[in-house]
């Protein structure tokens, strides 16, 4: 298979700061879609592979995959993308199309594994897959997403991994109107969680330990607002939620949460803690809770939470940032000093 040298951004190593690196794309093969990257996404993920934090990265590693761009080529087979369109990536760009979640149209749970956006098997090159931090992509038009014109790309960025992360839970339990929901914590997750909630018609209550974020928390759509670490405050709500979605990836007590479920209520963690969270048999047995996990969404079900975003002039919140400025995004990610999502401007990169 024949491969064109791509300029890209990453690392060779877990302690090295991220940098220039050329890297190798393929040429569009059929069904392939060629994508300029325009602009990308920083996920938490991103510096978890990266610093290899969760112990599986194999370097080099150039991550990214909230991917917005437009179609340069396509394969002679390619029927949904011609050159010029909008084009987005999400989290995978393949799965083994065989087993019965891919017959189902549940990729996102393919069982030998899905082929991620970066650091996954690369069934073309061989070696890993590489990620959006670079000047362009090849993927298979089947895992590739129409982004509405009517959004603001850089903004739509991070909806291909925050969004569909919060939207799948709340479209699988049918948040809607009359249904009462929380939300737990207001970051690149949290954020999307409550629009996506106030707009699909839900009662919404976010739940933060942070008074300082109340006011922001109303402008995202917030119905009510809890300081979490106020136990009278949280007594009001208990057994009143139908659903609460998790946002959170720091230890927490997941107990307190599960309290403010009413029978049959579902709690659904999305957020990512290193440790364990123990939960206790008595917060779930006398209501008949539900505990949950999800993660991402199917390619459908990315592409109907895209056309909803367009209908609802749904996005992130973002801070665009250029390249060179990742590994200083780095560093403030984790300490939570973004509002709510860093963007690369990719055009950085050719210069």
């Amino acid at each position: 298979m024949s491969e064109a040298k791509t300029k890209a951004y990453g690392t060779q190593a877990a302690e090295k700061p991220l940098g220039s690196l050329n890297i190798q794309r393929r040429e569009p093969t059929p069904h392939d879609v060629e994508i300029e990257i325009l602009y990308c996404g920083v996920c938490h993920s991103d510096l978890h592979t990266a610093r290899n934090e969760w112990h599986n990265s194999v370097y080099p590693v150039v991550p990214g995959h909230e991917i917005v761009g437009k179609v340069t080529r396509v394969g002679d087979h390619v029927t949904q993308f011609k050159v010029g369109d909008l084009a987005a990536v999400g989290c995978m760009v393949d799965s083994c199309r065989e087993c019965e979640y891919c017959k189902e149209g549940l990729e996102q749970y393919c069982e030998p594994g899905n082929t991620l956006t970066y650091n996954s098997p690369d069934k073309h090159l061989g070696g890993q897959t590489f990620g959006g931090y670079s000047e362009k992509i090849v993927v298979d038009e089947n895992y590739v997403l129409h982004v509405p014109e009517s959004l603001d790309l850089a903004a739509a960025a991070p909806l291909l991994c925050a969004g569909i992360t919060t939207w799948s839970p709340l479209r699988h339990w049918q948040v809607g109107p009359g249904k009462k929901v929380g939300i737990v914590g207001i970051g690149g997750l949290g954020h999307m969680g409550i629009k996506f909630a106030k707009a699909m018609g839900a009662q919404v209550v976010v739940f933060t330990t942070s008074q300082s974020k109340f006011d922001d928390a109303k402008r995202l759509g917030a119905d009510e607002v809890v300081l979490s670490t106020d136990r009278e405050q949280m007594k009001k709500y208990r057994h009143k939620l139908h659903f609460v979605l998790d946002c959170v990836s720091a230890s927490h007590d997941i107990n307190s949460y599960l309290a403010l479920l009413r029978v049959d209520g579902t709690l659904a963690l999305v957020g990512a803690p290193e440790n364990p969270l123990p939960v206790a048999a008595f917060s779930l047995i006398p209501k008949r809770i539900s505990f949950a996990g999800s993660t991402i969404g199917s390619i459908a079900e990315t592409q109907e939470m895209l056309d909803f975003c367009g209908r609802h002039n749904i996005t992130s919140d973002i801070e665009m940032i250029n390249i060179d400025q990742i590994n200083e995004a780095y560093d403030r990610l984790l300490k939570g000093d973004v509002k709510y999502r860093f963007v690369i401007d990719m055009a950085s990169l050719k210069k």
